[in-house]
């Protein structure tokens, strides 16, 4: 393969794949050792069949020949008992190995921070953890293992050349630097062809899921032609790709059919003339070489073939390491796992900015006490939702600190640091999955009885049996069969159930029906007793009896107070805010 240096084949990329091989080494060393009894076999046959032209057809001995024929049949017969034997158990390695490969994949994804993803195409990255991981299984299944065996039978071919006649086999040769010379032209150019087509299709792949997942926006704004002449665009780049790849083979297999039937031609006329002229050339021996010089020169089509999809899959591997080796994971060296805390929050000088220099929390002192509930608003962009995220650390803070029960969040096992925090997002996520499985999330510690007594008691057990097939009820991909305020309450009953010591409402009733803000209002003074909670909401009138309000501006806290202390601050943050959504309601 060739490198960045040059290099037609990456030792050091390939020698990290070869780690993924090491628990099957025995299976590596078996297929290795099938290649070479492979070659022997495969120019055995041949080699039986001069013998029998020489010694026994020309002789006119039967009994001979019929030994001979058996002798042949017998190597055909093992050759095909060991092909069966290489093709399985390299297709077998193949697939233990992407199989590892992808757990190692999805657990480094899975283990990154937000802003990983904020800065990936998850088209890309499903194209990494898919096809490329597919692609990778192609270099032992076609790749690798059938160019050594090729490399050994045409080792073996060229030996035996070497040994029955030395004049034909310089005939042989005489042709072979054109072949060498063309594959290796033809290798380069398709390590770089190759490289284009990944790209492109990684470019399709998150083209077409980010136009599905959007699909709504798309057709709300029209924007259906330009949206289809984009794809197009993008789908003409990927033909091209592709066709480069076809262009190569189309010029490089005929140069290797036409140098192997010349090869073909020269040994018939000068082993013909030979035999004619009583040399020493038998005709065994020209019947021996044009078969060989067909085993050596197919092979190298082959390996030309297969390098292609060894290649693909050097590339393909290229890419997954680069993620593998990606350092974008929240430090997990915390050692605390409390199995209950009592939920007190401090915030001491806290500072965090998305993009270096451009601080987004700017300086908050917060002191939260077991049992309060604290509501936070502000104007968009006032800092509330990333506050959150820090408190969860899905981003990590530069400067400040954030204790639970006066111990730094750092101290905290991740696991354990998120087991005592829960979240109900505005934009509930739910897979596509049965109502059951989304509440639970396949906690085997949680039975149906406990789903059904959890659901009584916030209020939400009769909407879920009103659906078909009750709490079996697939949702369907991120809960589309359900309203916004349905998955609402999907959301509390799942939070309800792993029971946080924190709890965390982010704009929870922002954007539902009545009806279901009704039920929501229940399930929030049932969820939310006894527990430190914080309420981030723009509707002023759902946070009205917190014990705190904290209100935000530019990543800055600026204001704290009961609902009625903060609206007797004249020209106050929060009166402002009340009186322009009390405006906005009268109207």
């Amino acid at each position: 393969m060739i490198n960045g240096k040059g290099n037609i084949f990456d030792i050091k990329l390939f020698s990290k794949l070869m780690v993924y091989v090491k628990p099957y080494k025995n299976t590596y060393y078996f297929v290795m050792t099938s290649a070479i009894i492979l070659a022997g076999f495969s120019a055995l046959t041949p080699y039986l069949l001069k013998i029998t032209v020489d010694d026994y057809i020309r002789l006119k001995d039967f009994d001979g020949m019929i030994f001979l024929i058996g002798m042949m049949l017998f190597a055909l017969f093992s050759e095909v008992i060991f092909q069966f034997l290489f093709v399985y158990f390299a297709n077998w390695l193949g697939q233990n190995v992407i199989r590892d490969l992808r757990v190692v994949l999805f657990k480094k994804i899975v283990g990154f921070k937000m802003a990983y993803f904020d800065k990936s195409a998850v088209g890309r990255l499903v194209t990494r953890a898919v096809n490329d991981i597919e692609t990778i299984a192609s270099i032992f299944s076609q790749g690798l293992f059938m160019i050594v065996a090729d490399l050994f039978k045409m080792a073996v071919v060229i030996l035996i050349m070497l040994f029955i006649d030395w004049e034909l086999s310089l005939i042989v040769f005489s042709v072979l630097p054109i072949i060498l010379y063309a594959t290796r032209i033809f290798q380069k150019s398709m390590k770089t062809a190759f490289e284009e087509v990944r790209f492109q299709v990684a470019n399709l792949n998150s083209f077409v899921q980010e136009r599905i997942t959007g699909m709504q926006i798309v057709q709300l704004f029209h924007r259906e032609k330009i949206e289809y002449d984009y794809f197009v665009s993008i789908n003409e780049k990927h033909k091209k790709a592709w066709l480069k790849t076809v262009w190569y083979n189309s010029i490089f297999f005929p140069i290797a059919e036409i140098s192997s039937s010349i090869t073909l031609g020269l040994l018939v006329w000068y082993g013909g003339l030979n035999v004619v002229t009583g040399g020493s050339i038998s005709m065994g021996t020209i019947f021996l070489f044009i078969q060989m010089s067909q085993m050596l020169f197919r092979p190298l089509r082959h390996i030309a073939d297969k390098f292609n999809t060894l290649q693909m899959g050097m590339v393909a591997a290229d890419r997954i390491f680069k993620i593998i080796k990606t350092e974008s994971q929240v430090l997990d060296n915390g050692q605390w796992s409390p199995k209950k805390i009592e939920g007190k929050i401090r915030i001491d000088g806290l500072r965090f900015s998305y993009i270096e220099g451009e601080e987004v929390i700017k300086g908050i002192d917060l002191d939260i006490k077991q049992g309060e509930k604290i509501a936070i608003v502000g104007s968009t962009g006032a800092g509330k939702s990333t506050l959150i995220n820090l408190l969860t650390r899905f981003y990590e803070f530069e400067k400040g600190e954030i204790y639970f029960d006066n111990r730094s969040i750092k101290d905290f096992t991740l696991q354990s640091l998120r087991e005592h925090v829960g979240i109900v997002l505005q934009d509930v996520f739910l897979f596509a999955d049965s109502i059951f499985n989304n509440i639970t999330l396949y906690n085997p510690d949680v039975t149906r009885s406990m789903v059904y007594l959890a659901a009584k008691e916030i209020g939400v057990h009769d909407f879920i049996e009103s659906l078909p097939g009750g709490y079996d009820y697939n949702v369907k991909e991120r809960g589309v069969m359900l309203s916004s305020g349905q998955r609402q309450l999907i959301a509390f009953l799942r939070i309800y159930i792993a029971n946080p010591s924190i709890l965390i409402l982010d704009e929870a009733t922002s954007s539902i029906d009545s009806h279901s803000e009704e039920l929501i209002k229940n399930a929030t003074y049932k969820i939310t007793s006894n527990k430190t909670s914080i309420l981030i909401a723009h509707r002023l009138s759902t946070i009205k009896n917190a014990d705190r309000i904290v209100v935000m501006d530019s990543g800055k806290i600026v204001e704290v107070g009961s609902h009625k202390e903060l609206l007797g601050i004249e020209n106050g943050f929060y009166s402002q805010l009340y009186k322009i959504q009390f405006l906005e309601v009268a109207v």
